[in-house]
């Protein structure tokens, strides 16, 4: 999952350099923490949302197989 993310966000970002994934597991709940430069926050959680929306979506559905819970928090 923390590749699938860091993929994504480097896509969206100004500044991929600057895109720092960490993948913490607790049981059977995966979370996965995304931090990008201030200035590439807005491009990151979009309008209204929208795009960390689509985010964790994909990421979810990515993790059905595994049948785990994956979180995706932006930091």
């Amino acid at each position: 999952m923390k590749e699938l993310v860091e993929v994504i966000a480097k896509a969206l970002v100004d500044n991929p350099d600057e895109v720092v994934v960490t993948e913490k597991t607790e049981g059977k709940t995966i979370t996965v923490e995304l931090h990008v430069a201030p200035s590439d926050m807005g491009k990151v959680i979009g309008k209204q949302g929208r795009i960390a929306k689509a985010i964790r979506a994909v990421v979810k559905a990515a993790s059905v197989g595994d049948n785990k819970k994956v979180n995706v928090e932006i930091i």
